[in-house]
């Protein structure tokens, strides 16, 4: 048995190493780049993939061991030696994820069934709609301005905004609200609660969940930048926020709102396609890195050394 335990856990702890050190590359690099919103939101969407996707083990066909110069990491693989020789230590550790993973799963599973059954209450039959750059839109009695659905969006915008906000002001909005449509954000953003459930028990993949909240609302509202529509959706915003009838300040996005006034408030940035490129090109650097080293770790270790 413990010649079969020892080489998983060997490659999930390399595996997990690596993708560690490369969402922390994906932190520098966001963090000191002047690259777009845009593009960093793709590098953190990488970084949530690249945990549940070992590229490593596809590339070496996990654990060839045909592969010259590949040398295991003597510290992981005395652990996992140690701890496959006692299966009730990993038993009980693997009872702790599979609850852990089972809880999480099946919260996610309520949000989307409740978000489901409240879809439909949501949207007034009688009430007026249009499409916008190709996006259904429809007007709620008690929520928005939101995009709902995951494969098939639409746009929610509460009845009577027309009223609240002026024409430029509700183009702003809607230009913010299409970019999330037409992303699928909502796909995005499941996907990556998917990586936290499966990977409840790793900080960092919690922080890549707030850094891609962050940039999927700063990288639409450049969207509206980029129209010089920026100071329109400040103003929509704080019509919105001060509206009794309008519950905007419950959505997640609220949450990061002082930042993306501040990005809104800030004067139109330069031209970021060279920055963009330097900062893609370093994180792809890292991620051929990465699995370079997994499969120089890997591709001779999948059978004990005694």
């Amino acid at each position: 048995m413990a010649e079969h335990v020892a080489p998983a856990l060997y490659f999930l702890q390399v595996h997990l190493l690596v993708a560690t050190l490369v969402a922390l590359g994906a932190w520098l690099l966001t963090m000191r780049s002047r690259a777009s919103a845009t593009a960093k939101l793709w590098i953190w969407t990488a970084a949530s993939l690249n945990f549940v996707l070992p590229l490593g083990g596809f590339v070496d066909g996990f654990g060839a061991r045909d592969l010259p110069g590949a040398q295991q990491l003597a510290p992981l693989a005395s652990l996992d030696l140690t701890l496959a020789h006692h299966l009730k230590v990993v038993t009980v550790a693997g009872g702790l994820y599979l609850g852990g993973a089972t809880l999480l799963l099946l919260r996610l599973w309520r949000r989307i069934r409740a978000e489901r059954r409240a879809a439909p209450g949501r949207v007034a039959t009688d009430t007026p709609q249009r499409r916008v750059a190709g996006v259904p839109v429809h007007f709620t009695g008690d929520t928005g301005p939101a995009v709902t659905g995951i494969l098939y969006t639409r746009i929610c915008l509460p009845q009577g905004i027309e009223q609240l906000l002026t024409a430029p002001e509700l183009e702003a909005v809607l230009l913010h609200e299409i970019t999330h449509a037409k992303r699928r954000d909502n796909l995005l953003r499941l996907v990556h609660e998917l990586v936290q459930c499966l990977l409840w028990f790793h900080p960092l993949v919690w922080l890549v969940g707030a850094r891609l909240a962050l940039y999927r609302e700063l990288s639409c509202d450049e969207s509206v930048l980029q129209r010089s529509r920026g100071g329109l959706l400040v103003s929509a915003l704080a019509k919105l926020a001060l509206h009794e009838n309008t519950p905007v300040l419950q959505s997640a996005a609220t949450a990061l709102l002082s930042e993306r006034l501040e990005r809104l408030l800030a004067p139109l940035p330069a031209p970021q396609r060279l920055a963009n490129i330097a900062v893609g090109a370093a994180f792809v650097g890292l991620l051929l890195g990465g699995t370079l080293f997994t499969v120089a770790h890997t591709a001779c270790c999948l059978v004990p050394v005694r």
